[in-house]
């Protein structure tokens, strides 16, 4: 259930965009001035708010004050329905060199140290420093190469192409409160803290919220060509509590600067903490847009993770073991000027079958006289 600390920090002069799960079916609801609103007779989906926003509330039923709201007979849903899942991996740069450099030098700081700086001695200046598909990233890439120390993933990391994949399918993801789920067959995975954009069909960035891009490091260890295995399974994709739209408060640039904390919190009473800072990522989040567009069309928008710097090392149960979920396990991602996104593990197999897909969104919106006329 949405808690008012779930909420940014200044949500009273926030504009908010999101789901609510109703006894007819799903509404899209619109929150300004601490306002909420039904807008779902004006934009049956929230495909349809976005593509038509113009900064404007559409005609809708007030429901009411934010605070007072009863988010536990109305649970929210995942932001977004008919606009495509995308995600962005490997968006930061320094954390995929840094970790090759480690495993290089094998925990010893001088050594690490040292590698850092021949590599900023052939690159010309410091690797930190190097933008993806430049040419101090060729000339990184080719000492990488040189000291048997590249990989597919510093291609995406420092490459001109950045890595672009489809996260689950439509109105496959979970909202704010639910559980989310991971393999019953995997032994390592974590969770993924990102920002993530929404994106009319011509690729306007009308706003931000937050997402978990959940991650099975030990799938996607094994071979790339297991990315969907380790990306795409029932109720692995959380995002919410609200899209944030651009106003003149809140701003493409606020996302540029925005630090995603997260809490796990596990009935074994096991804590971790972990951060990510949007302003150490390699590709600007508009350049990540423009490559998503670059061979597609979207004709119902799109969602756009834009990848983390998170990755735990903190060791759960035995030394050396590192993190991985066990059931159970609340997951807080938060981030100051977008709220909070909480989720409770459990096994894909064990979460909410999706069962709510397009077919039955439109036999809904039919049956509620809610498509009649709309162009």
């Amino acid at each position: 259930m949405l808690r008012t600390e779930d909420l940014p920090l200044d949500w009273r002069a926030a504009t908010l965009a999101g789901r609510l799960l109703a006894p007819e079916g799903p509404l899209v609801v619109v929150c300004r001035e601490g306002r909420l609103r039904d807008v779902t007779a004006t934009a049956p989906t929230m495909s349809d708010l976005l593509r038509d926003w113009t900064g404007e509330t559409p005609p809708g039923r007030d429901l009411g004050d934010l605070a007072d709201f009863d988010f536990a007979a109305h649970p929210l849903l995942a932001p977004f329905d008919l606009q495509v899942i995308k995600a962005a991996g490997v968006t930061f740069a320094v954390s995929a060199v840094e970790r090759v450099i480690e495993e290089r030098a094998r925990g010893d700081s001088a050594r690490a140290e040292a590698i850092r700086g021949d590599l900023s001695a052939r690159v010309g200046g410091d690797i930190r420093a190097v933008q993806p598909g430049s040419e101090a990233a060729a000339r990184l890439k080719a000492a990488l190469i040189s000291e048997g120390l590249w990989s597919q993933y510093l291609e995406v990391a420092i490459g001109p192409d950045a890595e672009i994949f489809t996260k689950a399918p439509i109105l496959a993801a979970v909202g704010h409160g639910a559980q989310i789920g991971v393999r019953s067959d995997s032994t390592w995975n974590n969770p993924e803290p990102e920002v993530v954009l929404a994106c009319d069909p011509a690729g306007r960035v009308l706003g931000a919220t937050l997402g978990n891009d959940v991650n099975l490091r030990d799938f996607e260890g094994r071979s790339a060509l297991l990315l969907s295995k380790a990306k795409d399974n029932n109720a692995s994709c959380a995002i919410g509590a609200f899209i944030r739209l651009f106003d003149a408060g809140f701003t493409l640039d606020d996302v540029r600067a925005a630090q995603v904390d997260l809490v796990i919190e596990g009935r074994d009473n096991y804590r971790l903490e972990g951060h990510s800072s949007m302003d150490q990522i390699s590709r600007d989040p508009l350049e990540l847009v423009r490559q998503t567009l670059s061979e597609h069309q979207y004709p119902d928008g799109f969602a756009l993770f834009l990848g983390t710097l998170f990755a735990p090392t903190q060791d759960r149960d035995e030394p050396g073991r590192g993190f991985t979920h066990k059931p159970g396990d609340r997951v807080r991602i938060s981030s100051p000027r977008l709220g909070a996104l909480v989720n409770e593990v459990t096994t894909s197999k064990a979460a909410a079958p999706w069962s709510f897909g397009v077919g039955e969104l439109m036999r809904n919106l039919a049956a509620r006289g809610l498509l009649s006329g709309r162009a």
